[in-house]
């Protein structure tokens, strides 16, 4: 199996939901859930992982007929949601809304009081949302290709901006550097600011597509590539680095829910039908859209090979550029 998010894309309506039986099946229609559900989101009311994760909760609330309830554990970039929820109790009534960052690439920075791979049951990954590389609209390069060709003949001049240190975009841009064998200054921002980039000071902004996509289609910014193997269905004019000579080149971040290890199959199974459902919906489709997100639809054997590899990979990543977070 593939690890890689675009090539694990499954049509909605023919993904096989394995491993409930007949009675179990019946359990997890009729009894649960039988009360409220909480949902952990591992930041703060109004980030993309927060809206994504509201939206789910209000869908599965109308499927399941009882109140699911977001809560919000925000800290060290997520991993404090993530620790919330590996210590419930594995019963169906804890589930997170899972963001790619705290399980995959906080391991390789720092010791954490859980396990990602044996802590928590994957139950699928709902959607992606890729990385894209920007640019001033008045900055020479207009593709990737020429910001290398830039970044060689003007070394030291080229500065890029992204959410802060160890975040997926500021070890998409290493990753960058590293495979093109060029130098550019990592400026960390809090969230998506993209002021200095507007202005010039910071020739280059890596992003959510989600956070800049207006910017895009208002021509303030330049989109340079997106890091999917695939283009996005958002910025469908916007080349892959793949395309631009960066063959496997993916770095996004992805969402979906998850619960304790230990959380019956039936209730696992339940979950993932009713996220497929919704990922199914149409208005919901053009919603996600909107927002920057590309459908995954996933299972559960998928989410956790995902996690599996991109531990692997973005750990190879921070040991060769040398991050390390800010104190």
């Amino acid at each position: 199996m593939t690890a890689s998010l675009s090539r694990r894309r499954v049509l909605l309506g023919g993904v096989a939901l394995a491993g409930a039986s007949a009675s179990g099946m019946s359990f997890a229609q009729t009894a649960w859930p039988d009360r409220p559900v909480r949902l952990v989101v591992g930041f703060t009311a109004g980030s993309a992982t927060d809206v994504t994760g509201r939206i789910f909760a209000q869908r599965f609330s109308e499927a399941w007929g009882q109140p699911v309830v977001v809560e919000n554990v925000a800290g060290n970039s997520g991993a404090i949601g993530v620790d919330r929820v590996a210590k419930a109790a594995p019963d169906g009534y804890t589930l997170m809304w899972a963001a790619s960052a705290a399980l995959t690439i906080l391991p390789s920075l720092q010791r954490l009081p859980f396990d990602p791979m044996k802590d928590l049951a994957p139950i699928g990954i709902a959607f992606a949302m890729p990385t894209v590389f920007l640019a001033n609209k008045d900055f020479p390069p207009r593709n990737i290709q020429e910001l290398v060709a830039y970044a060689r003949a003007n070394p030291g001049k080229v500065s890029y901006g992204t959410p802060g240190v160890g975040t997926p975009q500021h070890i998409a841009g290493e990753l960058f550097c590293h495979q093109a064998g060029i130098k550019m200054e990592h400026i960390p921002y809090r969230g998506a600011n993209m002021a200095d980039v507007l202005n010039g000071s910071v020739q280059i902004g890596i992003q959510n597509i989600g956070a800049v996509l207006p910017m895009i289609r208002d021509e303030q910014l330049r989109g340079l590539g997106v890091t999917a193997l695939q283009r996005s269905v958002n910025a469908p004019n916007m080349p892959t680095l793949v395309e631009q000579g960066f063959p496997g080149f993916e770095a996004s971040s992805w969402f979906g829910p998850m619960a304790p290890a230990g959380t019956p199959q039936p209730i696992l199974t339940k979950v993932h039908a009713t996220s497929l459902a919704i990922l199914g919906d149409p208005a919901m489709r053009q919603r996600f859209a909107g927002l920057g997100l590309d459908i995954v639809a996933g299972d559960g054997e998928q989410m956790r090979a995902t996690i599996a590899n991109d531990i692997a990979k973005w750990a190879r990543v921070i040991r060769d550029a040398g991050i390390r977070l800010q104190s």
